[in-house]
């Protein structure tokens, strides 16, 4: 047997720091916090929603609140940035093809942002 010791690499808690990519996927990873907040926000809401008028107006006046709404927004942001990073990633992923020829990366792109257009504007007429 050798004396020789291992090799053990010293690992920062903030490893992730120092390099662009790593910081954006744990921005991303980090965005499933108000994602999560937003749905229990929503779940408590239906909730209330079958409790009666009394509970369904004591669950509008929490929505109100500043830091609901901060977490809100903050939930939005995230799905966009989430859909931003799926979108320009999808191409890479699965390559289109139509007519034996490949699709530009950017038509795919657009096109996915375009039905997310549609179907939003769907959802504000309906509601």
């Amino acid at each position: 047997m050798s004396n020789r010791k291992p090799y053990v690499r010293d690992m920062k808690r903030t490893w992730w720091k120092n390099h662009p990519f790593y910081r954006t996927y744990m921005l991303r990873e980090a965005t499933v916090l108000p994602l999560i907040l937003f749905t229990l926000f929503i779940t408590i809401g239906l909730g209330a929603l079958v409790k009666g008028p009394e509970a369904w107006a004591s669950w509008l006046e929490f929505m109100s609140s500043p830091v609901v709404i901060i977490i809100n927004i903050l939930a939005l942001l995230g799905s966009l940035f989430h859909a931003f990073t799926f979108f320009n990633m999808m191409p890479q992923v699965m390559p289109l093809r139509f007519k034996g020829k490949p699709i530009d990366a950017k038509t795919i792109v657009l096109a996915q942002w375009a039905v997310v257009a549609f179907i939003s504007l769907i959802v504000l007429i309906i509601v």
